[in-house]
């Protein structure tokens, strides 16, 4: 047995049973053993942007790490973004990063670089094998560095020759520690808050937001007449019919300060204080009134089930009931395209226990109203705010929840990306309806520019804002990589394209034209 066999065998055992790969030379053995040993799902992404980001849209999905396979520092270097999204979202995730053998480094090589350097921002472990034997036993510490808390990115760099020297065995699995949970002090000052009869907000994201939790929030809601939200973006929020609905705070720091003006108390569990995404000219980085008084219930890594139970039973609050929401499915529309008869449709189309991976930018920041009565679904944002993320994100999740549909809302320039992930998306089958939304522009960008007072752009300003001349043909790009793609030009065909799409089974793309 090698090091690389080892290592494979380990993460098996570990219960990391897929691997998101993009390899080259240094990782040959391990791409050798992943043939050798039932029990790790191989999936090829033609970029590393696609990898990483598969690996945060399985690990959201299945609560468990995924393994990436990425080329030295150049190759993680390419998938940085998405590993960016994935350590805000509180992904699990384990990175192996080869690396030159240990004694071609000092010959300094095209390809040698800093790994740990480029590893250590979007990590919160990074460790070189040194040896062989080593290697097991690396590779489960960062399996269970992963599984640590809410969810952490363990990477493992592997020299070329600690996976091909001889190793003794695979390791075992080591045990994870149950998540903390916080004092009986703590849930009494936070009742006490939430009795004060004080405009109080409890702001949540991560484990807070799964259907079971959010029915006990809505028991104090009931008791208390607390407001509940959540962050602008989260990793993972379950919604719709059957579940309680909470705000969201918005993105436009205007619009997110008058929904903040009048909370005296706010109250986070696993969430921040609500800051404006840019700072802007004459606005506030901090979201909530001068006034309000900030309290914390629990941070992200916490037991957020049984911290909430608890501030439950201080408040005796099991009787009370929850404000459930009711399925309304908005009405479909017809004529010309815009982000409401958009939201219509996918708000009364979308099936139930829907994946829906939002990187729909500004088409889709009206989305959420249509889609609070839809049938009951999973949300998932772009958490670190780097574009690039939602196809990738979508084949992941569809990944991990084959019997789920899944359906990426897009826009075009962000998609431009990792448009590679839907060649993955064939060669895989997933089921994934990808609605690129084609508007010939980083529309954001159009209004950020306004935001941060440049006025008055000109012509070099707007060209780097534009992404026509060509016009991006997206159906021509999906057809090429094996993806069904249709167009809609008014909200009729969109309406039918849509519910073709969500009948059907494998990936299909429809790009919605906007100009």
């Amino acid at each position: 047995m090698n090091g690389a066999e080892s290592l494979v065998r380990t993460l098996v055992k570990s219960g990391v049973d897929i691997c998101f790969t993009n390899p080259g030379t240094s990782e040959m053995h391990f791409v050798a053993a992943l043939d050798r040993f039932e029990g790790m799902r191989c999936v090829l992404g033609l970029f590393e942007g696609v990898v990483t980001g598969m690996g945060d849209g399985y690990g959201r999905m299945a609560d468990k790490p995924a393994s990436t396979l990425l080329h030295l520092g150049p190759g993680l270097g390419n998938g940085i973004a998405n590993l960016h999204n994935a350590k805000k979202a509180n992904t699990p995730m384990v990175n192996i990063v080869g690396d030159h053998a240990t004694y071609h480094i000092e010959y300094d090589a095209p390809l040698t670089s800093n790994i740990e350097g480029i590893a250590a921002p979007v990590s919160d472990w990074v460790k070189i094998s040194e040896t062989a034997k080593d290697v097991a036993r690396d590779g489960a510490q960062a399996v269970a560095h992963a599984r640590t808390g809410a969810g952490r990115i363990s990477t493992l760099i592997l020299p070329a020759n600690t996976a091909w020297e001889a190793a003794e065995a695979e390791s075992d699995p080591i045990q994870i520690g149950d998540r903390a949970n916080v004092s009986s002090d703590v849930i009494r000052k936070i009742a006490a808050v939430l009795k004060s009869g004080k405009e109080t907000l409890i702001h949540m994201t991560g484990r807070a937001l799964r259907k079971d939790t959010l029915e006990m929030l809505g028991k104090i809601q009931t008791k208390t007449g607390c407001r509940l939200s959540c962050m602008t973006a989260n990793g993972r929020w379950q919604r719709g019919a059957g579940r309680v609905s909470i705000e969201r705070i918005e993105y436009p720091v205007d619009v997110a300060l008058k929904q903040l003006s009048s909370v005296k108390d706010i109250i986070l569990l696993g969430a921040k204080v609500p800051v404006a995404f840019f700072a802007y000219p004459n606005k506030p980085s901090l979201l909530i009134p001068l006034d309000c008084n900030v309290h914390e219930l629990a941070g992200i890594d916490h037991d957020h089930p049984c911290v909430i139970e608890a501030l439950v039973d201080e408040l005796d609050a099991h009787s009370a009931k929850p404000k459930i929401q009711n399925l309304v499915r908005p009405e479909l529309m017809s004529g010309k395209l815009t982000p409401d008869s958009i939201a219509s449709a996918i708000g009364n189309l979308m099936p139930e226990n829907a994946i829906i991976a939002d990187e729909s930018v500004t088409t889709g920041r009206g989305f959420r109203p249509f889609t609070m009565g839809a049938k009951p679904h999973d949300w998932l944002s772009v958490t670190g705010g780097s574009i690039g993320l939602g196809m990738p994100l979508a084949t992941g999740a569809a990944l991990a929840c084959p019997d789920r549909k899944v359906i990426c809302t897009e826009g075009d320039g962000s998609g431009m990306y990792t448009l590679q992930a839907l060649w993955t998306q064939s060669r895989e089958g997933c089921d994934v309806v990808n609605i690129i939304f084609n508007n010939g522009t980083y529309e954001i960008l159009k209004g950020e520019l306004a935001s941060v007072g440049a006025r008055n752009p000109g012509r070099k300003a707007i060209d780097m804002l534009e992404i026509g001349r060509p016009n991006i043909d997206w159906c021509l790009l999906a057809k090429g990589m094996g993806v069904p793609a249709t167009r809609a030009t008014d909200t009729d065909e969109f309406n039918n394209q849509l519910e073709r799409a969500i009948s059907a089974s494998g990936p299909h793309l429809i790009e919605v034209m906007l100009h």
